[in-house]
């Protein structure tokens, strides 16, 4: 039927016969969502022990405020850097055939996700006591060994309210995601392009008609996007005081 031999998953709003199927817009969100996370948190919270336990005060000084300066740079920005520079480099580097794919798109949430998830991090490792460092190091331990084994979980809650709003700033990002790759393609690959949530509002509302079923279906998208980052934020909300409760021997 309509010229398809099974069932499809298209989000294809213009022709004959519009299709508003959003699984492929839920996917390119999650898996531009978590590849962003994946290079975005060990980067940050490797950067954020190594600054608040290890690095020295003098270099401290300058370390800290570049990598927080990141935040400044317009989303815009980066997404042409993405496009133009990025995309080309990562083609040549690991061969693949699609040149803007979600995989360019990770990389460039990732640094716009870096500097909030290192910021938090690292505020939550320096507020833990001093004390607990100097006990692991008087026991033989290297500095190393104790912010990775000691200060780190101790500030496992901040840490985790980090990623949490790291998740909710990569999800919520649009223009990144639109100047990269906005191609509606349902697939789990990496190497292959996508589409999210915030994308297909922002390059479609201002052609949708009032009151048509696009636009009723686009602002259907925006409700979804707002319950999944509520969801999300209360979960993690609920999930820090919990493990702040057992960090402080509460049930």
């Amino acid at each position: 039927m309509g010229g398809y031999r099974r069932p499809e998953f298209i989000w294809q709003p213009i022709g004959e016969i519009h299709k508003y199927n959003i699984i492929p817009l839920l996917v390119g969100s999650l898996k531009t969502t978590l590849i962003g996370l994946a290079f975005a948190v060990p980067s940050a919270l490797a950067a954020a022990i190594y600054v608040s336990q290890i690095a020295r005060p003098r270099f401290r000084e300058w370390l800290k405020p570049g990598i927080e300066l990141l935040s400044g740079i317009p989303s815009v920005v980066l997404g042409s850097f993405a496009l133009i520079v990025l995309a080309t480099f990562l083609q040549r580097v690991f061969g693949y055939e699609t040149r803007l794919n979600a995989f360019v798109v990770g990389i460039a949430l990732g640094t716009a996700v870096i500097p909030l998830v290192f910021s938090i991090a690292e505020d939550a490792l320096t507020s833990v006591p001093r004390s607990f460092t100097q006990a692991a190091l008087a026991l033989g331990a290297s500095e190393w060994q104790a912010a990775w084994q000691i200060v780190l979980p101790a500030a496992l809650p901040g840490v985790f309210a980090g990623v949490v709003l790291g998740f909710g700033r990569a999800v919520g990002e649009t223009m990144i995601v639109l100047l990269v790759c906005s191609a509606s393609v349902m697939s789990w690959s990496v190497l292959d392009s996508a589409r999210s949530i915030t994308t297909t509002i922002a390059a479609e509302m201002a052609e949708a008609v009032a009151g048509s079923h696009h636009y009723r279906v686009l602002f259907l998208l925006g409700t979804i996007l707002f319950a999944v980052t509520f969801v999300t934020n209360l979960l993690g909300d609920i999930f820090i005081h919990r493990l702040k409760g057992r960090l402080e021997g509460r049930r």
